[in-house]
């Protein structure tokens, strides 16, 4: 396979580690963002190295034809607003990139020839009824509810993305990620890490929303950008979609407790009503990402918490 990809979504938290991770495992990188969510720090290191080019540019108005002299042989479809804060303020811009944009760079890897892969989410399981979650699960979503901009806009993808297989036998794989955290998270992102952690650093209580027993499964980037890196690069995986998460459960009470143990300068815990159509639980089922991929989260939640705290401390003169 030349060894040229394009990622869509590449100055955000996992499109710039993924960058960073196909530019160490020597590849040519064309990054695509038009930092509607993301920041060009995450590309300072980035455009240093003379195999990384970058277009602003927003996907769902981009010209298919426009790309094909990168000759790129993977593209990966990585933009869309990803947090709830985000995807609440811009519902439209968050459904046309996840259908339009799709659609666009879909039309790029058929034009080139070339591998593609979808960025889809958890959310597309909903508020699930199976537990953990496989990926024959077809997931329990609210299509009316405030979180179906992004729940559905990542279910349509996933459509789009298998309808070029079926029609143009296109070399298509779909990645379900799970909630992932680390360095180069916004710490107004509104994910429960970034709130908890930034919260506990500037002396405040950690809101949680409901009574905290719902549950998550937090993934490490590193763990997460290695699991979408084989899925997008091994051979033989035509059509496959696959979890990519820590199937480590736990509360988002235990999560606050923890990082209060590792921040002690917060202030305790502040019970808020529940967030609509807050699933109640996600874990990943990762039978198929062990077997196709060889791959399983290596990161311990407190170690990766540290490396995250240790950043946010960075960013924000703590």
């Amino acid at each position: 396979m030349q060894k040229r990809v394009i990622i869509t979504g590449a100055a955000g938290f996992v499109g710039s580690h993924l960058a960073e991770k196909f530019l160490n495992e020597g590849w040519e990188v064309l990054g695509i963002d038009n930092f509607i969510t993301s920041t060009p720090e995450n590309l300072r290191t980035l455009k240093e190295n003379p195999a990384f080019r970058f277009m602003e540019m927003d996907v769902v108005k981009i010209d298919p034809s426009s790309l094909l002299d990168f000759e790129p042989s993977l593209v990966m479809h990585m933009a869309s607003p990803a947090s709830p804060v985000d995807y609440f303020n811009m519902p439209i811009e968050t459904m046309l990139v996840n259908s339009e944009g799709t659609r666009k760079m879909l039309e790029v890897a058929r034009r080139a020839g070339a591998r593609f892969l979808f960025a889809s989410t958890s959310e597309v399981y909903g508020d699930p009824e199976i537990h953990p979650q496989p990926e024959t699960y077809w997931g329990n979503v609210n299509p009316i509810g405030p979180r179906a901009v992004y729940d559905e806009s990542k279910r349509y993808g996933e459509a789009m993305t298998m309808a070029y297989r079926r029609l143009f036998e296109l070399d298509v794989r779909i990645v379900r990620i799970f909630n992932t955290y680390g360095p180069r998270m916004r710490p107004n992102d509104g994910r429960v890490v970034s709130n908890f952690i930034t919260q506990a650093l500037t002396g405040k209580k950690l809101t949680i929303y409901g009574d905290g027993s719902q549950t998550r499964s937090f993934g490490y980037v590193a763990d997460t950008v290695e699991g979408i890196f084989r899925l997008a690069t091994y051979g033989g995986l035509e059509g496959e979609v696959v979890n990519i998460g820590n199937p480590a459960e736990i509360t988002v009470k235990e999560l606050a407790d923890t990082i209060m143990k590792l921040i002690p300068s917060a202030a305790g815990i502040e019970y808020l009503p529940p967030v609509p159509d807050d699933p109640r639980k996600r874990r990943p089922d990762i039978t198929k990402a062990r077997k196709l991929l060889g791959w399983k989260p290596e990161v311990p939640l407190e170690e990766g918490l540290r490396k995250t705290i240790q950043y946010f401390r960075s960013i924000l003169n703590i």
